[in-house]
């Protein structure tokens, strides 16, 4: 019976590779959609899982990493105090000017800390030190700037809010959900360029506990000493940055509509196919019927074709995302596309090509044995 499935669903090449062809477009959209929506929920929190901290300090009700409120940087020393924080710095994180040497000015986002080294953030770069930060109106910037600000070398000028800085170093993977160009500057530095703003304050507090301290007695002794300021662990931080990009925006309702107008598309190619292929082979599911067939038989013959389409299509619709990445990486967008999810998938194309060939069953159920036998 798999050979009459084959039969049935190739004798028509061109239909069948329409049929493939639409499963694949399916399984591309989703793949593709959801694969760039992770990458950007993946660049929204990157500082956050490579920055070395267990709490962060934040102003009340901040929404992201991105949009933090300021408050003062003297908390710091109420933070250092605790019995179980091992160290705990300030840490800015803001929106600021820059000027380009085609006299247009962008927005960038800044990261801005004492000690960037014991934290580990920048975790790739190329240059000097990051301790030389330290040692005057210097700054590391991340490669992805190249797009939005044009080439740049190190050793290079560009001004921030009208103050001079200089390039010494390049940064590698330090992106922002918005796709805003990333720079590392010193505290101090950052405060003094945005003297109004930031003199005397910080948008963050990043904590290191001790091995042995308890990580929920640490957070009630600093949420009692800080009562105005939220603390979050690193994964709490970090999803809710996430959810704010998931549920603030509607990018959470785009990607879930794409991906179900993927799944329709899918759906409704494989269905008229097999409806039609089962409508022009009525006489030999007929001559099943007729030598003892029963009507389960020929529901598993066509489903087996639909099986048969969805493993082509999402081989195809597969093979067709990876080879988008190159492309979108070139654009600087982020396509991540994991092995769980590829399972995901091919289950999910599996079972609505399964369920597309139900369509076919009432006509298939109506069938007579006796058409065989008619002319």
């Amino acid at each position: 019976m798999v050979d009459l499935a084959r039969k049935n669903l190739l004798h028509d090449k061109l239909r069948f590779f329409i049929t493939v062809a639409g499963v694949a477009f399916a399984v591309t959209l989703v793949l593709v959609q959801v694969g760039l929506f992770v990458g950007l929920l993946d660049n929204s929190t990157v500082t956050i899982r490579h920055l070395n901290a267990d709490l962060w300090v934040t102003s009340h009700n901040s929404a992201n990493i991105d949009f933090g409120h300021t408050f003062s940087d003297s908390y710091v020393y109420r933070v250092r105090s605790v019995p179980g924080v091992n160290r705990a710095d300030n840490l800015i994180v803001c929106f600021t000017k820059i000027s380009l040497p085609n006299g247009a000015q962008e927005s960038m986002e800044v990261y801005a800390m004492e000690n960037f080294e014991r934290w580990g953030i920048p975790w790739s770069y190329t240059g000097a030190r990051i301790g030389d930060l330290r040692r005057g109106p210097y700054m590391l910037l991340d490669d992805s700037a190249v797009r939005r600000f044009g080439p740049f070398s190190i050793g290079e000028y560009r001004e921030f809010e009208g103050k001079r800085m200089q390039i010494i170093g390049r940064t590698q993977g330090a992106r922002s959900f918005a796709t805003t160009p990333v720079a590392f500057v010193d505290f101090d530095r950052m405060q003094s360029i945005s003297d109004r703003l930031l003199r005397g304050n910080t948008t963050y507090i990043v904590v290191k506990l001790e091995p042995s301290a308890d990580l929920e007695a640490v957070r009630r002794e600093l949420q009692r000493r800080l009562p105005h300021n939220d603390v979050f662990t690193s994964g709490e931080w970090a999803n809710r940055s996430r959810n704010y990009w998931i549920e603030s925006t509607g990018l959470g309702l785009n990607m879930y509509l794409t991906v179900f107008l993927g799944c329709l598309v899918g759906i409704v190619v494989v269905a008229q196919t097999l409806y039609t292929s089962t409508v022009e082979h009525l006489k030999e599911f007929g001559t099943v019927k007729a030598i003892g067939g029963s009507n389960g038989l020929i529901y598993r013959i066509v489903g087996q074709q639909a099986a048969i389409s969805a493993v082509f299509g999402f081989v195809l619709g597969a093979g067709q995302a990876l080879a988008l990445r190159p492309l979108l990486s070139k654009l600087q967008l982020q396509m991540v596309l994991t092995p769980d999810f590829g399972i995901v998938v091919f289950l999910g194309t599996l079972v609505l090509s399964l369920a597309a060939s139900a369509v076919s069953f009432r006509k298939i159920a109506n069938i007579d044995p006796a058409l065989v036998f008619r002319t």
